[in-house]
């Protein structure tokens, strides 16, 4: 029971509800091309029976045909003879006829079956890509849910390698700025001997702040010369515009002879 339990259930996780529903259409194709198959074979024997009858009635109008010549020619036993084989030969016809009867017959149900067969494949065949379709459907909504959710398989090995490269990055940042602290510190020595000792990197900020204060002092100097030297620019054009304007304002006269 164990056993088959666990195959039953291997079995439905394996099982593709398309590919079943696929392969039943494909048994039910198979089926009607039997059956049409058997419809062609009835109607191949039918048809033989009718050549066969068709045969037996030509040989029943010879016979008869044969009978009345040797009648009106004085041979009665050969016409007694040719009257008894076609007596024969109508038996066989009668014969003949009730197994083309029960053909015909036969032929008939098989066509009708065929009809209602190839009637339920065609519903079968509509009714199968609508599953399939909606199945499809279904299961592409639940890969999306499954994603956004973050529950499908794939997601999660993505959610799990982005947690573990972000513990990784965190571990070096972490190692890198113990290292940093501990070489500022003097605790670990600098093998290059680019590193600077706590005096000197001290001194530097130290004379980088003076280099500073003396930057922004000349640069206030230049600034008020700057200033003095513009006002005096603009009180002297000033004045020499005053001083050209004076001649404009005396009108000249012109004596007319």
């Amino acid at each position: 029971m164990i056993f088959r339990a666990k195959a039953n259930k291997a079995l439905d996780r394996a099982e593709d509800p398309r590919e079943t529903l696929d392969y039943s259409y494909q048994k039910q194709l198979e089926l009607l091309q039997k059956v049409r198959r058997g419809v062609a074979d009835v109607a191949t024997s039918r048809k033989r029976l009718e050549l066969q009858l068709a045969q037996l009635n030509k040989q029943s109008s010879t016979l008869e045909d044969q009978g009345r010549k040797a009648l009106a020619l004085g041979r009665e036993d050969l016409a007694r003879e040719a009257l008894s084989r076609r007596a024969a030969l109508q038996q066989q016809v009668t014969d003949l006829e009730t197994q083309h009867q029960t053909l015909q017959g036969e032929e008939e149900k098989l066509t009708l079956a065929a009809q209602r067969l190839q009637a339920k494949v065609d519903a079968f065949r509509t009714k199968k890509e609508t599953i399939k379709a909606t199945y499809t459907a279904a299961q592409a909504q639940t890969r999306i849910g499954e994603a956004f959710s973050g529950i499908s398989e794939e997601m999660g090995d993505v959610g799990m390698a982005i947690q573990r490269a972000e513990d990784k990055t965190a571990q070096l940042q972490a190692r890198a700025g113990a290292i940093d602290e501990l070489l500022a510190s003097g605790a670990l020595d600098d093998s290059s001997g680019l590193a600077k000792d706590d005096i000197q990197s001290e001194l530097d900020r130290l004379s980088g702040g003076t280099d500073v204060e003396l930057e922004l002092q000349r640069m206030k100097a230049e600034l008020a010369g700057g200033s003095s030297s513009g006002q005096q620019a603009i009180e002297g054009g000033v004045g020499q515009a005053g001083a050209q304007q004076q001649p404009q304002d005396t009108p000249h006269r012109f004596d007319k002879q």
